[in-house]
């Protein structure tokens, strides 16, 4: 299951997300983040388990200057593994 929190501030908007992330979930992080584009941070702080579709969806989240807050060693080093093949 997914949470999603979203709050504003002077440093743009972060969007919390909470639990797991998988393929099903994906479509709905980016309707809450569709229009955010400036300055939006994901806070992966407490995310508990990714897959595939997450992977390839946060690394196109950075390649547009969304930040990635928080985010766990073994999803970044998974996402520099992705990265590389690409």
């Amino acid at each position: 299951m997914l949470k999603i929190e979203t709050t504003h501030d002077d440093g743009g908007t972060i969007v919390r997300l909470i639990g797991r992330i998988d393929s099903q979930n994906v479509g709905e992080i980016e309707a809450n983040v569709r229009g955010n584009r400036d300055r939006l941070t994901l806070d992966l702080e407490e995310v508990t388990l990714v897959d595939m579709d997450t992977i390839e969806f946060l690394l196109k989240c950075e390649s547009q200057g969304v930040t990635l807050r928080h985010c766990l060693p073994y999803i970044r080093a998974w996402m520099e593994k992705v990265r590389e093949t690409l």
